[in-house]
């Protein structure tokens, strides 16, 4: 096992301090290993995250090679040979675990942006105190730009978040986390081979949930209680202004109907229609559609419109144009060559820890197959 920097090394030098899981601790389960701390209805913090991680290396003993970055991964006649800044491998498979999350996409216009405002990604920020004082405009509305937006509007800071497509959850349906019901009800069993469109499941946008203390539901309608002003997705930057599309309340719209289909699955495996219906989202009523970025009303950005995968390093002819992985249930499309831990590789809870035993039992019977 071949890792560039040290063992849970992303949640080391990649996430911002006041991040926790968006998952319930008695979901943080690897194989051998589950949560056995006092709250497992918390969310782990950053530093419970790298402990727990760190410990199941410990307790499956997995050979990590640490400080080891790979720099090359090529085809050979019988396998492939792996360069690293520490030497080559030659190998007969190679497993590809890096993940999803490699570097933060920032749209093409992001030059465009007036010098005098900082511009931040997911990967820079770490706390309201590393921006300058001012206004924040937050791009992205889904996990990371919620919650980024929160904390600075109780920093003090006035928020502003551009608002595109989105998954709206409460933290809570029916006295339990809404994640139980994903689980028990059977939807994060779906597999890739069961999906319609495939390729869009693979990029949907993370669910804006947090993971807090007090279990709260972190939607738009919480943002706007708080303070924040709600935008529509930027579309451009022309001189100097941020323009923004219209057409807000039928996002929301369609973000209400998706949560409200979801509510009547859990309903129905559930035997009953007494669940409860939240508040469709509040639209402001005339949402701007542009910002003077030169005014000094906002002096910063935030860009939270999501991550991408980085295989620069993969010198083998299976990443399409888009920068995307092609596998077939984490079987690339060369011999030998395999995945994990990318969005319903094999079913809808890939991503998450607890999602990735199944995931990695079918491929590694494949990965035995091709060695026999």
């Amino acid at each position: 096992m071949l890792e560039r920097g040290e063992v849970a090394n992303s949640w080391r030098r990649e996430r911002w301090d006041s991040l926790r899981l968006l998952t319930p601790n008695w979901q943080s389960r690897l194989p051998g290993l589950a949560y056995d701390g006092p709250d497992p209805d918390g969310y782990m913090a950053m530093g419970e995250v790298i402990d727990f991680i760190e410990r199941f290396a410990r307790v499956t003993a997995a050979p990590v090679r640490t400080g080891t970055e790979v720099t090359s991964v090529r085809r050979t006649d019988d396998g492939y040979r792996v360069t690293t800044g520490s030497g080559e491998i030659e190998c007969r498979t190679v497993v590809i675990a890096s993940g999803a999350c490699n570097r933060p996409t920032v749209p093409g216009f992001a030059p465009a942006v007036p010098a005098s405002v900082e511009q931040f990604t997911p990967f820079d920020y770490r706390g309201p105190e590393k921006l300058p004082e001012g206004g924040v405009l937050v791009v992205g509305a889904s996990a990371t730009g919620v919650q980024l937006a929160a904390e600075l509007q109780r920093s003090g800071r006035p928020v502003t978040l551009a608002v595109g497509e989105h998954t709206r959850l409460p933290r809570l349906y029916r006295g339990k986390d809404i994640l139980w019901w994903m689980d028990a009800s059977g939807v994060w069993d779906q597999r890739y081979d069961e999906i319609d469109d495939l390729t869009r499941a693979r990029r949907l946008p993370s669910p804006q949930l947090a993971g807090t203390p007090e279990r709260s539901t972190l939607d738009l309608n919480a943002l706007t209680a708080l303070g924040v002003t709600l935008v529509g997705r930027w579309a451009a930057v022309r001189d100097g202004r941020a323009l923004f599309s219209g057409g807000l309340r039928n996002v929301f719209a369609l973000a209400d109907l998706k949560l409200e289909r979801l509510l009547d699955t859990f309903d129905a495996w559930a035997g009953d229609g007494t669940g409860e219906r939240f508040e469709p989202t509040r639209a402001p009523d005339k949402p701007r559609l542009q910002l003077d970025l030169t005014s000094g009303e906002i002096r910063s950005v935030v860009w939270a419109t999501g991550f991408r995968p980085e295989y620069h390093w993969l010198d083998v002819p299976v990443v399409d144009d888009k920068g995307h992985l092609q596998h077939e249930g984490g079987v690339a499309a060369s011999p030998g060559l395999y995945a994990l831990g990318l969005p319903v590789l094999r079913r809808r809870r890939s991503t998450f820890i607890h999602g990735i035993e199944d995931d990695a039992r079918a491929v590694v019977e494949h990965l035995a197959g091709h060695l026999a």
